[in-house]
Protein backbone atom coordinates (compact mmCIF):
# COMPACT_ATOMS: atom_id res chain seq x y z
CA UNK A 1 0.00 0.00 0.00
CA UNK A 2 1.51 3.42 -1.10
CA UNK A 3 2.83 5.69 2.12
CA UNK A 4 0.08 8.02 2.77
CA UNK A 5 1.15 11.36 4.35
CA UNK A 6 -1.65 12.74 5.28
CA UNK A 7 -2.96 9.09 7.25
CA UNK A 8 0.94 9.08 8.77
CA UNK A 9 1.16 12.17 10.10
CA UNK A 10 -2.15 13.22 11.27
CA UNK A 11 -0.97 15.69 13.13
CA UNK A 12 -0.21 17.90 10.22
CA UNK A 13 -2.55 17.62 7.87
CA UNK A 14 -5.72 16.62 10.21
CA UNK A 15 -5.68 18.72 13.17
CA UNK A 16 -9.37 19.12 15.02
CA UNK A 17 -11.33 22.27 14.51
CA UNK A 18 -10.07 23.64 17.68
CA UNK A 19 -7.22 25.42 17.45
CA UNK A 20 -3.67 23.69 19.02
CA UNK A 21 0.25 23.89 18.87
CA UNK A 22 2.14 22.02 17.45
CA UNK A 23 5.81 21.97 16.69
CA UNK A 24 6.33 21.18 12.81
CA UNK A 25 9.72 20.07 11.59
CA UNK A 26 12.00 21.19 8.82
CA UNK A 27 10.69 19.39 5.50
CA UNK A 28 11.68 19.73 1.66
CA UNK A 29 9.18 20.97 -0.86
CA UNK A 30 8.94 21.78 -4.41
CA UNK A 31 8.11 25.14 -4.75
CA UNK A 32 6.87 28.56 -6.91
CA UNK A 33 6.91 31.78 -6.20
CA UNK A 34 4.50 34.41 -7.58
CA UNK A 35 2.11 37.38 -6.85
CA UNK A 36 -1.21 38.20 -7.53
CA UNK A 37 -5.14 37.18 -7.33
CA UNK A 38 -4.88 33.15 -6.98
CA UNK A 39 -8.52 33.43 -8.67
CA UNK A 40 -7.34 34.52 -11.80
CA UNK A 41 -8.51 32.29 -14.66
CA UNK A 42 -5.10 31.26 -16.34
CA UNK A 43 -3.28 33.06 -13.93
CA UNK A 44 0.34 32.61 -12.27
CA UNK A 45 -1.25 31.13 -9.10
CA UNK A 46 -3.23 28.38 -11.80
CA UNK A 47 -0.41 28.03 -13.77
CA UNK A 48 1.85 26.87 -10.84
CA UNK A 49 -0.36 24.69 -9.51
CA UNK A 50 0.29 22.79 -13.23
CA UNK A 51 3.94 22.85 -12.84
CA UNK A 52 4.17 21.55 -8.95
CA UNK A 53 1.89 18.28 -10.06
CA UNK A 54 4.11 18.10 -13.52
CA UNK A 55 7.49 17.50 -11.01
CA UNK A 56 5.61 15.59 -8.09
CA UNK A 57 3.88 12.81 -10.58
CA UNK A 58 7.58 12.67 -12.45
CA UNK A 59 9.26 11.52 -9.37
CA UNK A 60 6.38 9.27 -7.91
CA UNK A 61 6.17 7.81 -11.62
CA UNK A 62 9.89 7.36 -11.68
CA UNK A 63 9.58 3.80 -10.36
CA UNK A 64 7.80 3.06 -14.17
CA UNK A 65 11.36 3.99 -16.43
CA UNK A 66 14.74 3.53 -16.03
CA UNK A 67 15.63 5.71 -13.48
CA UNK A 68 16.08 4.75 -10.01
CA UNK A 69 15.72 6.99 -6.90
CA UNK A 70 17.57 5.68 -4.03
CA UNK A 71 15.48 4.90 -1.14
CA UNK A 72 12.29 5.10 -3.66
CA UNK A 73 9.33 3.91 -2.13
CA UNK A 74 5.54 4.07 -3.26
CA UNK A 75 3.17 7.13 -2.13
CA UNK A 76 0.54 9.19 -2.63
CA UNK A 77 1.56 12.89 -3.75
CA UNK A 78 1.13 14.87 -0.83
CA UNK A 79 -1.61 17.95 -0.27
CA UNK A 80 -0.90 20.96 -2.22
CA UNK A 81 0.05 23.54 0.10
CA UNK A 82 0.39 27.57 -0.03
CA UNK A 83 2.18 30.47 1.92
CA UNK A 84 0.32 33.40 1.65
CA UNK A 85 1.50 37.48 3.19
CA UNK A 86 1.14 40.90 1.34
CA UNK A 87 3.66 43.55 1.94
CA UNK A 88 3.13 46.19 4.92
CA UNK A 89 0.00 43.96 6.50
CA UNK A 90 -0.02 41.39 9.36
CA UNK A 91 -1.10 38.30 8.63
CA UNK A 92 -3.44 38.39 5.22
CA UNK A 93 -6.17 40.43 3.91
CA UNK A 94 -8.73 38.85 1.26
CA UNK A 95 -10.18 42.01 0.02
CA UNK A 96 -6.72 42.65 -1.57
CA UNK A 97 -6.05 39.54 -3.51
CA UNK A 98 -4.74 41.14 -6.37
CA UNK A 99 -1.51 42.10 -3.58
CA UNK A 100 -0.92 38.74 -2.71
CA UNK A 101 2.56 37.52 -2.84
CA UNK A 102 2.56 33.37 -2.40
CA UNK A 103 4.83 30.57 -2.84
CA UNK A 104 2.64 27.36 -3.86
CA UNK A 105 4.27 24.37 -2.86
CA UNK A 106 4.20 20.37 -2.77
CA UNK A 107 6.11 18.19 0.30
CA UNK A 108 8.48 16.13 -1.06
CA UNK A 109 8.90 12.46 0.41
CA UNK A 110 12.75 12.10 2.32
CA UNK A 111 14.32 10.21 -0.46
CA UNK A 112 14.04 13.09 -3.08
CA UNK A 113 17.53 14.83 -2.55
CA UNK A 114 18.66 17.76 -4.78
CA UNK A 115 20.02 16.22 -7.58
CA UNK A 116 17.03 13.75 -7.96
CA UNK A 117 15.05 17.05 -8.33
CA UNK A 118 17.33 18.59 -10.56
CA UNK A 119 16.83 14.93 -12.70
CA UNK A 120 12.94 15.60 -12.35
CA UNK A 121 13.12 19.11 -13.95
CA UNK A 122 15.18 17.59 -16.98
CA UNK A 123 13.18 14.74 -17.06
CA UNK A 124 9.91 16.87 -17.12
CA UNK A 125 11.00 19.13 -19.51
CA UNK A 126 11.36 17.31 -21.78
CA UNK A 127 8.65 14.82 -22.27
CA UNK A 128 6.16 17.40 -21.32
CA UNK A 129 7.86 20.38 -23.40
CA UNK A 130 6.99 22.63 -20.80
CA UNK A 131 9.40 25.05 -19.02
CA UNK A 132 9.67 24.35 -15.38
CA UNK A 133 12.32 26.61 -14.57
CA UNK A 134 10.31 28.37 -11.89
CA UNK A 135 10.33 25.20 -9.71
CA UNK A 136 12.35 25.08 -6.84
CA UNK A 137 13.49 22.96 -4.52
CA UNK A 138 13.05 24.82 -1.29
CA UNK A 139 13.56 23.66 2.53
CA UNK A 140 10.76 25.33 4.71
CA UNK A 141 12.02 24.99 9.06
CA UNK A 142 8.01 26.38 10.39
CA UNK A 143 8.76 25.87 13.71
CA UNK A 144 6.29 26.52 16.80
CA UNK A 145 2.64 26.90 14.91
CA UNK A 146 -0.68 26.99 16.25
CA UNK A 147 -3.12 25.68 13.52
CA UNK A 148 -6.38 24.65 13.23
CA UNK A 149 -8.96 22.79 10.47
CA UNK A 150 -11.08 25.23 8.75
CA UNK A 151 -14.15 24.04 6.76
CA UNK A 152 -16.00 26.26 4.35
CA UNK A 153 -15.20 29.04 1.56
CA UNK A 154 -11.91 30.44 1.81
CA UNK A 155 -13.18 33.75 2.22
CA UNK A 156 -14.87 32.45 5.61
CA UNK A 157 -10.85 31.84 6.88
CA UNK A 158 -10.88 35.27 8.70
CA UNK A 159 -13.22 33.74 11.68
CA UNK A 160 -10.87 30.33 11.79
CA UNK A 161 -8.13 32.58 12.17
CA UNK A 162 -9.57 35.00 14.81
CA UNK A 163 -9.96 31.83 17.12
CA UNK A 164 -6.44 30.80 16.34
CA UNK A 165 -4.96 34.38 17.66
CA UNK A 166 -7.21 34.06 20.75
CA UNK A 167 -6.14 30.62 21.56
CA UNK A 168 -2.43 31.58 20.74
CA UNK A 169 -2.88 34.62 23.18
CA UNK A 170 -4.47 32.53 25.96
CA UNK A 171 -1.25 29.77 25.81
CA UNK A 172 0.91 33.28 26.06
CA UNK A 173 2.02 33.97 22.19
CA UNK A 174 2.13 35.89 19.58
CA UNK A 175 1.90 35.47 16.11
CA UNK A 176 4.86 35.80 14.46
CA UNK A 177 4.93 36.28 10.74
CA UNK A 178 8.16 38.36 9.92
CA UNK A 179 10.67 36.99 7.69
CA UNK A 180 10.26 33.56 6.13
CA UNK A 181 7.44 32.78 8.50
CA UNK A 182 4.48 32.93 6.90
CA UNK A 183 0.39 32.53 6.92
CA UNK A 184 0.44 28.80 5.51
CA UNK A 185 -2.39 26.48 4.21
CA UNK A 186 -2.70 22.96 2.76
CA UNK A 187 -5.63 22.40 0.96
CA UNK A 188 -6.76 18.98 1.82
CA UNK A 189 -10.08 19.02 -0.99
CA UNK A 190 -10.35 19.62 -4.71
CA UNK A 191 -11.98 22.81 -5.06
CA UNK A 192 -13.64 21.72 -8.84
CA UNK A 193 -15.16 18.73 -7.38
CA UNK A 194 -16.18 20.04 -3.79
CA UNK A 195 -19.19 22.22 -2.81
CA UNK A 196 -17.35 25.53 -0.99
CA UNK A 197 -19.26 25.00 2.61
CA UNK A 198 -17.49 21.92 2.67
CA UNK A 199 -13.64 22.83 1.81
CA UNK A 200 -11.12 21.36 4.52
CA UNK A 201 -7.91 23.58 4.69
CA UNK A 202 -4.96 23.37 7.20
CA UNK A 203 -4.37 26.76 8.49
CA UNK A 204 -0.89 27.30 10.22
CA UNK A 205 0.47 30.44 12.01
CA UNK A 206 4.20 30.68 13.10
CA UNK A 207 3.92 31.92 16.91
CA UNK A 208 6.49 33.01 19.50
CA UNK A 209 6.34 33.58 23.18
CA UNK A 210 5.04 37.05 24.20
CA UNK A 211 8.15 37.87 26.10
CA UNK A 212 10.24 37.49 23.49
CA UNK A 213 12.04 40.47 21.87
Amino acid sequence: MAFDYKKEYKEFYLPKKQPSLITVPSMHFIAVRGTGNPNEEGGAYKQSIGLLYGIAFTIKMSKMGDHRIDGYFDYVVPPLEGLWWQEGTRGVDYSRKEDFEWISMIRLPEFVTKDEFIWAVTEATEKKHTDFSKVEFMAYDEGLCVQCMHIGPYDEEPATIEAMDAFASQQGFLPDMDGTRRHHEIYLSDVRKCRPENLKTVIRHPVKKKTEP
